[in-house]
This record gives C-alpha cells, structure tokens and sequence, in this order.
C-alpha cells in the first residue's frame, strides 16, 4: 500500500496551454427547485423564472431558468478541472451572452478555451489566464458563453510540471 497522497486541484499558470479545449463533465441538469430556489436567493423576482400561469403567455410558453443561474453553472462545471485552489481571483467577464434559453430538465455541459496567458507584471509568482466559456444543452444548442479573466497561481517553488 503506497503512502502517497494525491489532492484534486485545479491547473497552475504553468500547466495552461493556450488554444487547449476542455470539456468539463459531468453535465448538470437542471430542476425546478434550482431555478425558484437560485432566483428567490438572488431577490430576481423576475416573473418569467417564477410565475408558471404568467409564463405561459409569453413567447416561450413556460417558465425559463434564471440566466445568472446559467452563468453561475457554466463558470461552475470549469471549477474542478481548471482552478480548484490553484485561482487566486476573478478579474472579470466580458461578452456574457445567452443565445437560447435554459428550461427545466435541461442537461448543460460546458467547455473552455484557454484564449491567453500571461505572467502577471505586479505578481511575480501569478499569471492571468482568460477562459472563453461555452455551455451547451442536451441537444447541443449553446446557451450561455462568456469570456472570463482570472489571476491563477503559478507552480510553487521546486515543484515540477
């Protein structure tokens, strides 16, 4: 029996290679007690995400799933394949956009591109790594993508690639 010891984590500046794609799994679908629980938590008391007789006289003929539900998944499926204590923090989004809604009982699964990185000029022993996220649902229509700026930690010292 071996005494070696193996945390999960995510990737050091490092260990990124831009242009790689990642596929994070497994999918999570998406229940109705996630949407009215994530959109009263967030006081979005937004009727299309909560009023099921309202819903039905709208366009898409039901309730949808909150968006910054659907942002708040696609960052989270990324979580434990990519910067699982190994970020230091978010820097900040940019071209957040939801081409086809999330409805209940949709399965979403997410990728990432790594777009860029750099060593951080102020941060010796940090890099910024800018992700370009992409959710799709069960029948491969995207649904949310973003671009994400992040400052990750490099490899400790003495520790190998």
């Amino acid at each position: 029996m071996s005494d070696r010891r193996i945390e999960q984590r995510g990737l050091y500046f490092e260990e990124f290679e831009e242009g790689a794609t990642y596929l994070h799994r497994p999918g999570r679908t998406v229940t109705e007690a996630d949407n009215v629980l994530f959109t009263t938590l967030t006081m979005n008391t937004q009727a299309l995400h909560l009023d099921a007789a309202w819903s039905e006289g709208t366009e898409f003929g039901e309730r949808l799933v909150n968006s910054m539900f659907t942002l708040s998944t696609l960052v989270g499926l990324s979580v434990s394949q990519l910067t699982m204590g190994t970020i230091v923090a978010n820097l900040g989004f940019d071209e957040v956009a939801f081409p086809a809604p999330v409805r209940v009982g949709d399965t979403l699964y997410a990728e990432t591109v790594i777009a860029s990185k750099r060593r951080s000029s102020s941060r010796p022993t940090q890099g910024i790594v800018t992700f370009q996220h992409t959710m799709r649902n069960q029948d491969g229509t995207v649904v949310a993508t973003a671009t994400r700026s992040t400052l990750m930690q490099c490899l400790p010292e003495g520790e190998a690639r």
